[in-house]
């Protein structure tokens, strides 16, 4: 436990981890939404204030929410991310599925 929470995740090789792991995502958001053909000022504009605002929330009450709930909440974050990830396989996949048919 004294251990754990020595580990700083803004600093060292975490930090490059969650960079990675953003830098992937906003990628894949970004090839999805030039590839429609659209402007994309306002969507930047709105995920960006999106983006913000949240952040401020999740600073603003995280410290006191870990607090609290501790590891129960890295481990409901996490269930959260993989229900997630099996909707949008399924979803994708049904989509594949489907669209073969017709």
């Amino acid at each position: 436990e004294a251990e754990r929470q020595n580990t700083d995740p803004t600093r060292g090789f975490t930090l490059v981890l969650l960079s990675v792991a953003t830098s992937i995502d906003a990628f894949a958001v970004g090839i999805s939404l030039g590839l429609l053909g659209n402007s994309i000022i306002l969507p930047a504009v709105v995920i960006g204030l999106i983006a913000l605002i949240l952040s401020s929330l999740g600073i603003l009450f995280g410290n006191k929410l870990g607090i609290i709930f501790r590891q129960g909440a890295e481990i409901a974050g996490g269930t959260i991310l993989i229900v997630i990830g099996i909707r949008i396989l399924f979803e994708h996949h049904a989509f594949a599925i489907f669209s073969n048919i017709f």
